[in-house]
């Protein structure tokens, strides 16, 4: 059972349209090791939103179209409170949609099937970012090809690696598995990053 003061995390399934096997899954990870809560903009924001979101340790954002979230969370502020929360030191996290929306742009199936660059990310961290780097077939040519043609160089993570930032800076890469890795991404050149395994 959870002891009071455990961590507060925020869920946030923006952009998986705020699915609700999405928060289902979450509360079956979260409830027993955090304070659980989540964040909707559907069909509203909560009256509490900035109250809420700096009250917590960490904000964990979900997996889905990157685009719409993005415009979701304009609309309403949040990108402003997320601002903020990073600010004040509070963990941003996510996989997918959720890792790339912190850079100033990424690649992303937002608008269709095939992979676009997209370049209006919240741009807390410099650079761009490409999840699934072996996990889509197309995630890895797709991302050289916009880098060798002038899209901002960045960090490409496979399935099962994640990026550990503090601050702007990378601080380390950690892997669930052996195999999973990150990679700087620059014109012409891939450069592997050996994680720390978890």
């Amino acid at each position: 059972m959870l002891e009071l003061g455990g961590p507060r995390v925020a869920f946030v399934p923006t952009a998986s349209g705020d699915e609700d096997w999405q928060l289902v899954r979450f509360y079956e990870s979260f409830a027993r090791r955090a304070e659980a809560s989540h964040v909707s903009f559907n069909p509203w924001p909560r009256a509490d939103l900035r109250e809420h979101v700096l009250a917590q340790d960490a904000i964990y954002v979900s997996g889905g179209n990157t685009a719409n979230a993005l415009a979701i969370w304009r609309v309403h502020g949040f990108d402003t409170v997320l601002r903020e929360a990073w600010e004040r030191g509070i963990l941003l996290c996510g996989w997918s949609a959720g890792m790339i929306c912190w850079f100033e742009a990424g690649v992303t199936d937002s608008f269709g099937p095939e992979l676009a660059g997209m370049r209006d990310g919240l741009g807390f961290l410099p650079g761009s970012a490409c999840p699934h780097y072996d996990g889509e077939e197309r995630r890895r040519p797709v991302y050289r090809e916009l880098v060798a043609n002038g899209f901002p160089p960045g960090l490409a993570a496979d399935d099962g690696a994640a990026l550990h930032f503090v601050g702007t800076e990378l601080h380390e890469v950690v892997a669930v598995g052996d195999g999973a890795r990150a990679y700087r991404v620059e014109p012409g050149v891939e450069t592997p990053i050996e994680p720390r395994i978890l």
